[in-house]
C-alpha cells in the first residue's frame, strides 16, 4: 500500500537499481530581499523579516544585511543545490544598490561553502508555479498552498518553496507533477554543471 505524498519528505521515492537506493538530494529556494528573504528546505519554509530607513548609516545598512546573510546560511545549511531567484530587471523603487549587494553577499555565501547555485528569472518562477510568467505574488502563493498542501505565511515563503520545488524537479525528483507548460520554465533557468550537484 502506498501512501499520500507530503510536501517535506517526497522529493526522493527511494528507487532501487544495481547501485544501490536512489539519492535524496538536499535543495534549498532562496527569494531574496531587504524586507523579507523566502527560504524554503527540506525542514519546511520561513522568512527572514527586516526594516530600514533611507537614512540609515553605512554600518547600520551592512548589520542589517549581515543579519541576512548569516540567517540565510544558517537556515540553509549544508545543501546540494541553492535556487535564487534572479534580480528582477523591471525593478525601479527602494533601495536597489542595497539589494544588488545583499543578493551577491548571499550568493557568495553560498559559493564560497562550495553550494552549486542556480538563478531563476521571476518569470520562469512564476511560470512553473501557474503556468504564466507574468502572474502575481498572491498568485503564485495561491497556486503553491494548493499544489503542494502547504501553509506559507506570505508569499516570500511561497516564492522560496516554488524555486525549492524546480531545483528538486530539474533534479528529476520532483515534490509533485505540474503540467508540461508549466515544466518548461526550466529551461529558461541559469543551472549549475548537473556533475557538481550528484557528485556531492
Amino acid at each position: 500500500m502506498t501512501t499520500a505524498p507530503t510536501l517535506f519528505d517526497t522529493e526522493a521515492p527511494a528507487a532501487t537499481t544495481a547501485a544501490g537506493p536512489r539519492p535524496r538530494y538536499r535543495v534549498a529556494g532562496l527569494d531574496i530581499s531587504l524586507t523579507g528573504t523566502g527560504i524554503a528546505t527540506l525542514g519546511g519554509t520561513t522568512t527572514v523579516p527586516t526594516t530600514g530607513r533611507r537614512k540609515d548609516t553605512i554600518l547600520q545598512r551592512r548589520t542589517r544585511m549581515r543579519h541576512i546573510l548569516d540567517t540565510v546560511l544558517t537556515e540553509v545549511g549544508d545543501v546540494d543545490l541553492a535556487c535564487v531567484e534572479g534580480p528582477s530587471h523591471h525593478s525601479v523603487g527602494g533601495s536597489v544598490w542595497d539589494r544588488g549587494g545583499l543578493w551577491w553577499l548571499i550568493v557568495d555565501g553560498l559559493c564560497a561553502r562550495d553550494i552549486p547555485v542556480a538563478v531563476i528569472p521571476p518569470m520562469s518562477r512564476a511560470k512553473y508555479a501557474t503556468g504564466n510568467g507574468g502572474s502575481r505574488k498572491a498568485a503564485v502563493l495561491d497556486a503553491a498552498q494548493r499544489r503542494y498542501g502547504a501553509i506559507l505565511a506570505d508569499d516570500n515563503e511561497a516564492d522560496a518553496l516554488v524555486l525549492r520545488a524546480m531545483g528538486l524537479d530539474w533534479l528529476g525528483q520532483p515534490l509533485t507533477e505540474v503540467p508540461a507548460g508549466h515544466r518548461a520554465a526550466l529551461a529558461g533557468c541559469q543551472w549549475p554543471d548537473r556533475e557538481a550537484v550528484t557528485t556531492r
